[in-house]
């Protein structure tokens, strides 16, 4: 019995080279090949296709959106294929979720799909605790999409949008914010507990009651005094961490170094 496969890429290289992969399986038949999310839910409401090859990056309708759409209780079998971006990766693997990241090797994806065989048969069995799985990994890709990628702050007459990872360090500033660059500062009305929960807390962690730090600009960490420690960034400015904040931003640093 054929195993029915539908492939969903907007990028014509990666579609082509599922496709061209898949074909090399006798047991294998190809339904369709979506280039965007809307076709993908006809397709899979259409076809019902055992198995699904899902790329989480595209335009308007994403992957995550299909999901959503089709429900995850209603999902084939599914394959989700990323560029590469730890957190997407990490989110997959902490729930079990097969994956592929571009671009991959021929031997790669022969153990994903066998993999992803073994859970098709299987299906009948897992399908709610592989609904949940799915859930879970896209609602870990969720958060991460909700935190500020950019902030508008407002120079002279002209609103400029700031990159985060372009932030160095955040100084509170009574009801404001000081936001430092390499080269120069940034005030916005903003209180800091505020601006915190929409920082991606894996790349920015509170120092000081009135300090956060970009922890992908942290040059080095030396201990100072009573339980407290000097935070040093690559533009030389030092920080002072209060004792309370220590053990979580260590834990934090040493995460981002393994």
């Amino acid at each position: 019995m054929s195993l029915t496969v539908l492939v969903v890429d907007d990028e014509p290289i990666a579609r082509h080279a599922i496709v061209r992969l898949l074909r090399d399986d006798p047991g294998i038949e190809i339904v369709g090949e979506c280039g965007d999310g809307i076709s993908a839910v006809a397709a899979i409401r259409s076809h019902s296709p055992d198995l699904v090859f899902l790329d989480i990056q595209m335009p308007a309708i994403t992957g995550m959106d299909v999901v959503a759409t089709i429900g995850a209780a209603r999902m084939p079998a599914t394959v989700f294929v990323t560029a590469y971006e730890q957190y997407a990766v990490k989110a997959f693997e902490a729930n079990a979720v097969d994956y592929l990241v571009k671009p991959f090797s021929r031997e790669r994806f022969a153990t994903t799909l066998e993999r992803a065989k073994a859970r098709v048969s299987a299906s009948s069995a897992m399908g709610t605790r592989a609904s949940a799985q799915i859930l879970q990994a896209l609602d870990a890709l969720r958060q991460r999409d909700d935190y500020l990628q950019r902030i508008p702050v407002r120079v002279d007459e002209h609103v400029v949008l700031v990159a985060v990872e372009d932030i160095v360090w955040i100084k509170a500033a009574r009801n404001t914010v000081e936001i430092h660059l390499f080269d120069r500062m940034h005030e916005l009305r903003e209180t800091m507990t505020t601006l915190a929960a929409r920082l991606d807390p894996r790349h920015f962690a509170r120092v000081h009651r009135s300090a956060i730090v970009n922890v992908r600009r942290v040059k080095a960490i030396h201990p100072w005094f009573n339980g407290h420690h000097v935070v040093t960034m690559d533009t030389g400015q030092q920080l002072r961490m209060s004792r309370y904040q220590n053990e979580a931003f260590l834990k934090l640093v040493s995460t981002r170094s393994e």
